[in-house]
C-alpha cells in the first residue's frame, strides 16, 4: 500500500519539460556551424603594450599562472589553467578580447580551464565566437577529447606545431616564436639501439618556451635631410617613416629610410619559460634558439645578441631553486625575472576576493556551517617543497633582478619611456577584521544575529522545540513555522564523525564572482569521501576549504567520483582532480579511483588519457540504477552458490546481461560493480544508486545510503540517506527516490516566476525543488546549482520553507546541525538583505544560454 502512495504522490509531481532537449534534439542546443574568429584592425604603433601576471591558482597552487600579452588591438594569453573564465569575471579582463591562447604544456594544470572558456566564447552574442588555440603536437590530444562535449566549431581554430622553432604569430605588431623544451635524451630517443638509455617521448613532456618580440621603434625622420636629398614634404615622408625606400623629387638617386631616419631602437623582448622537471632543465641550456637571447653568447658578439628585458618563469620551485637553473638565468644579463611559480606570501592573499568576502561575513555569522577558509600560514607553507625560495636565498650576480610574481603584477612594454615593472594594479590585501568592521558599520544588526545563532546552535534554544529568530530590529519573534518536527531515527546518537555535506561549487553553468560550478564533497571523515560531480576549480574549491595539504589528503581520501550528465559545468574539474591523486599517490600501493557516469563521459576520459595518465577506472551510471543492481546481486550470489564464473564466455548469463534493454548490458561491468561493493561498503555505505531524471540524455540523480548501525543499548539505528538531484526538471523518479530521504540536495536554477524558462531548459524552480522534498517527505531540503542572474544569493521567500536552507560556496552542513539547518535562513536574507537582487549582463546571459 506504501508503494503505490509514493507513486502517486511522484507521479503528482510530474510536471511540464521540453522533451526534444531530453532526448538530445533541442535546435537550441545545437552547435553553431560558423563561429566567429575575430579580426581586428592592428594598430602598429600600439601606444599602450604589457605583459601582466594573471594570478590563477596563487593562492590555491592547484593550477598554473596565466600570463596575458597586451597591445591596443590584440590580447595573447599564455596558459588557461582551472579559474581562468572565474578570474577574468572577477577582474573585468573581457574574454571577448582575447585572440590567441598558447600553452606551454598540454596537462590539466595548463588547460584546465580551456572546455568551459571555448564553451562562453561559443556562446557570446548571436553568432558565438571561437579563438585561436596554440600548443605542442600534445594539443591534438586535447582537442580530440573535448569534441565529445564542445561543438567542433568552437576549435577548428586549434593549431599545434613540432618543429623545434616555430613562429606562429609574425605581424606588425609582435613576433611570437615557440621553442619546443623536451626531457633530457627523449629527443634522440633510438629504441632501436641495443643498450640505449635514451626513453620515448610521451604526450604531455614537451614544454614550451615563448618569444615575444616586440618591432623595432623607428628613429626619428629629419626633413632636412630629406630635402637635402631632394625630397619634397608629400607621401614619400609616410612611404620613407613606413620602411619603403622612394625616388627623390630633384635628384636622380633612390633615398632610403636610413638616409633620413635617426637611428632605431630595439623593440622590447618578453621570454615567458615554463621547465617543468629537472629532465627538462638539463636540456634547457643546450637549446640553440635561445643563444642569441643570451647576453653574451658564445662565438658572438655583444652587439649582436638581443636584448632581453623580462623573463617570466613559469617553472616550479623544484627547478628554479636549483643551481643550474639559477645560471642559465644569468645568461640574461641584466633581464628583470619573474618568478611566476607558487610563492609563500601569495597563499595568504585570496586571489577572488569577491568570493572570499562572502565567505568571511558568512563564516562571522555563524562558523558552525561556514567554516573559516583552510589557509596556512607562512611558517606552515616554508615547510612545503612547492613552494619557491625568496630571491634573496637565489645565487644570482648582482647585475640580475628577481621579484616574485603577484597577481596582476604587470611589465610595461610601451610607451619605451614606462619600460619596467608597474605595481600599480596589484590588489589591496584586505584582512577578515576589517571585512567584519565594513560588514558591523554596514549591518549593525548582524552582532546580535550571531550571538543569538551561536545560542541557537548551542541549544539554549531549542531544548524544549522552541523557534525564534531575531528580526532586523533586533527584537525576537516566535516563527510558528520553525517548530522542529520529529528527530528522524537515523540521527539517533549521531556524531560530529559520521557525514558533512560539503557544497564546494553552488552555480551553474559557468563560475561566477561568488559562486564555482557545481560540485559537492560528501566527507566520511577517516573512511574517505564521495564527490558529486565535478566542476572546473573543485580543486581550488579543495584548496579554499580544507587547506593545501588537508586537500591534498582529502583528494587522497577518495572513494568515488560521481558525475551526473555530460554538461561541462558538472565535470570539467575531473581531470583535475585525477591527475592530482595521481601525482599524490605515485609510488604507494593504491587501486585506481572509481568514477561513475554518463556514458559520454568515457568516451571524453577515454580520449583524454592519450594525453596524460589519470588512473582511474569507469562504470557507467546506467550499471548502478536499482534494477541494474539487484540483477547484480542476484547474479553474484548465483554466482557464489555454483562456485563458478556465470559471466564467462558462451555462459547464460553472459547472454543476458549482453540482451538490449537488460538493466545491465555490458559483462565489463561486473568485475566494476564488486569493486563500487566494496568501496561503499568500506565507507560505511550500504548503497550507491543512481536513476534517472529529466534533463538532457543520460542524466542522472544519486542516492546515497549509510549502513544501519548498533548503539549501545543494542537498538538497530537505520542509516542516514542523501540524495542528490543532478539537473532535472521535478519528476517522479527523484520524488520516488527521494522518499524520507534525511537530506535532499536538489538544484533550484530559476526563481518562482521564471517557470517557462525552467521548462524550456529542463531544471527546476525553488519552489518546485521544494515541493519534491516535500512530496518525498525529506527530512532536509538545501538548495543549489543557482543561475549566475542571482550573483550572491537567489530569490526566496523563507516562510514557505520550514525545513530548506540555501547553498553557499563552502558551506558544511555536519549531519549532527540538521535539525538546526532552516533556523539560519532569516539571518541569511539579513546578510544579504541589500543584495538579492538579479543581475542583468552580458556573462550571465551567456551563461543562461549554456544550462
Amino acid at each position: 500500500m506504501e508503494e503505490s502512495s509514493n507513486t502517486a504522490v511522484a507521479e503528482s509531481v510530474g510536471l511540464g519539460f521540453n522533451k526534444r532537449r531530453a532526448e538530445g534534439k533541442d535546435k537550441n542546443d545545437g552547435p553553431k556551424k560558423n563561429l566567429q574568429l575575430k579580426v581586428r584592425k592592428l594598430n602598429p604603433v600600439n601606444t599602450i603594450s604589457y605583459v601582466q601576471i594573471l594570478g590563477t591558482g596563487m593562492d590555491t597552487q592547484d593550477t598554473a599562472p596565466s600570463v596575458l600579452l597586451f597591445f591596443d588591438k590584440q590580447r595573447f594569453i599564455f596558459n588557461a589553467g582551472e579559474g581562468l573564465q572565474r578570474f577574468c569575471t572577477e577582474y573585468k579582463i573581457k574574454l571577448s578580447k582575447i585572440d590567441h591562447i598558447f600553452l606551454s604544456r598540454v596537462c590539466s594544470e595548463t588547460a584546465g580551464g580551456l572546455p568551459g572558456l571555448l564553451l562562453t566564447l561559443a556562446a557570446m552574442g548571436e553568432e558565438g565566437m571561437s579563438v585561436n588555440i596554440w600548443g605542442p603536437s600534445d594539443l591534438k590530444y586535447l582537442i580530440n577529447a573535448m569534441k565529445s562535449f564542445i561543438p567542433n566549431a568552437a576549435m577548428v581554430h586549434a593549431r599545434s606545431f613540432s618543429e623545434d622553432l616555430f613562429v606562429p604569430i609574425d605581424d606588425e605588431v609582435v613576433k611570437i616564436s615557440a621553442v619546443l623544451l623536451r626531457p633530457c635524451n627523449s629527443k634522440v630517443c633510438d629504441t632501436t639501439k641495443e643498450g640505449s638509455s635514451d626513453f620515448a617521448l610521451k604526450p604531455g613532456d614537451v614544454s614550451v618556451v615563448y618569444i615575444c618580440e616586440l618591432p623595432e621603434i623607428k628613429g626619428k625622420f629629419d626633413p632636412k635631410k630629406a630635402a637635402a636629398l631632394g625630397l619634397r614634404p608629400g607621401p614619400k615622408y609616410r612611404e620613407l617613416q613606413l620602411g619603403n625606400s622612394v625616388q627623390s623629387d630633384c635628384q636622380d638617386i633612390m633615398v632610403h629610410p636610413s638616409d633620413v631616419l635617426g637611428p632605431s631602437v630595439p623593440g622590447p623582448i618578453v621570454l615567458i619559460v615554463d621547465c617543468p622537471t629537472p629532465s627538462h632543465l638539463h636540456e634547457l641550456p643546450s637549446i640553440h634558439s635561445l643563444t642569441p637571447y643570451y647576453s653574451y653568447p658564445s662565438e658572438q658578439s655583444k652587439e649582436m645578441c638581443k636584448k632581453v628585458d623580462c623573463v617570466i618563469h613559469l617553472s616550479p620551485a623544484s627547478v628554479t631553486c636549483t643551481s643550474e637553473y639559477q645560471q642559465w638565468m644569468s645568461r640574461f644579463g641584466e633581464a628583470q625575472h619573474v618568478m611566476a611559480g607558487h610563492q609563500p606570501k601569495n597563499v595568504e592573499i585570496p586571489i577572488l576576493k569577491s568570493s572570499a568576502r562572502i565567505a568571511a561575513r558568512l563564516n562571522y555569522l555563524c562558523p558552525q556551517f561556514f567554516p573559516s577558509p583552510g589557509f596556512w600560514s607562512l611558517p606552515q607553507l616554508k615547510s612545503l617543497p612547492s613552494v619557491s625560495k625568496a630571491p634573496s636565498e637565489f645565487s644570482l650576480p648582482s647585475s640580475c633582478e628577481v621579484i616574485m610574481a603577484e597577481n596582476l603584477l604587470k611589465f610595461c612594454l610601451r610607451p619605451l619611456a614606462q619600460l619596467g615593472l608597474d605595481r600599480f594594479g596589484i590588489p589591496e590585501i584586505t584582512s577578515r577584521p576589517k571585512i567584519i568592521e565594513d560588514l558591523i558599520s554596514e549591518i549593525p544588526e548582524i552582532v546580535g544575529a550571531s550571538e543569538h545563532i551561536t545560542q541557537l546552535l548551542h541549544g539554549n534554544n531549542i531544548a524544549n522545540g522552541g523557534s525564534t529568530t531575531l528580526q532586523a530590529n533586533n527584537a525576537v519573534m516566535e516563527e510558528p513555522w520553525l517548530h522542529e518536527t520529529a528527530l528522524p531515527s537515523c540521527l539517533e546518537g549521531i556524531t560530529r564523525e559520521d557525514m558533512e555535506i560539503v557544497l564546494l561549487g553552488t552555480g551553474s553553468s559557468q563560475p561566477s564572482k561568488y559562486r564555482n560550478v557545481t560540485s559537492i564533497l560528501i566527507n566520511l571523515f577517516s573512511k574517505g569521501s564521495i564527490l558529486l560531480d565535478c566542476g572546473e576549480g573543485t580543486l581550488g574549491q579543495l584548496k579554499r576549504r580544507f587547506g593545501i595539504e588537508g586537500a591534498d589528503e582529502a583528494v587522497k581520501g577518495l572513494r568515488c567520483i560521481w558525475i551526473s550528465h555530460i554538461h561541462a559545468d558538472h565535470h570539467t574539474g575531473l581531470a583535475r582532480i585525477l591527475a592530482r591523486r595521481r601525482d599524490l599517490l605515485n609510488g604507494t600501493s593504491h587501486e585506481p579511483l572509481l568514477v561513475v557516469g554518463p556514458r559520454q563521459l568515457k568516451t571524453y576520459l577515454d580520449a583524454y588519457q592519450k594525453l596524460e595518465d589519470l588512473d582511474m577506472q569507469f562504470l557507467d551510471c546506467r550499471h548502478t540504477t536499482e534494477a541494474s543492481l539487484k540483477n547484480f546481486e542476484s547474479s553474484e550470489q548465483n554466482d557464489q552458490k555454483n562456485g563458478c564464473n556465470l559471466f564467462a564466455k558462451g555462459s547464460r548469463m553472459e547472454s543476458h546481461w549482453k540482451r538490449p534493454g537488460s538493466p545491465v548490458d555490458a559483462s565489463s561491468a561486473f568485475p566494476l560493480l564488486t569493486a563500487l561493493k566494496k568501496i561503499y561498503r568500506e565507507a560505511g555505505l550500504e548503497a550507491l544508486i543512481s536513476f534517472p531524471v529529466v534533463h538532457c540524455p543520460q542524466a542522472y540523480g544519486v542516492v546515497l545510503k549509510a549502513a544501519d548501525r548498533t548503539n549501545s543499548t543494542g537498538k538497530k539505528i537505520p542509516g542516514w540517506k542523501i540524495v542528490y538531484s543532478g539537473d532535472t526538471r521535478p519528476c517522479p523518479e527523484l520524488v520516488e527516490a527521494s522518499h524520507r530521504a534525511t537530506v535532499l540536495i536538489h538544484e533550484a536554477t530559476f526563481e518562482d516566476g521564471m517557470v517557462e524558462e525552467a521548462i524550456a531548459r529542463n531544471h527546476s524552480t525553488t519552489q518546485e525543488a521544494i515541493k519534491v522534498g516535500d512530496s518525498a517527505g525529506a527530512y532536509r531540503i538545501i538548495l543549489t546549482h543557482f543561475s549566475q542572474r542571482y550573483p550572491k544569493i537567489p530569490v526566496f521567500d523563507e516562510t514557505h520553507m520550514p525545513k530548506t536552507s540555501i547553498a553557499f560556496d563552502m558551506m558544511s552542513v555536519n549531519l549532527a546541525d540538521l535539525p538546526m539547518l532552516p533556523r539560519v535562513l532569516p539571518y541569511l536574507k539579513l546578510l544579504f538583505r541589500d543584495e538579492m537582487i538579479v543581475e542583468e549582463s552580458e556573462d550571465v546571459n551567456v551563461a543562461a544560454a549554456a544550462i
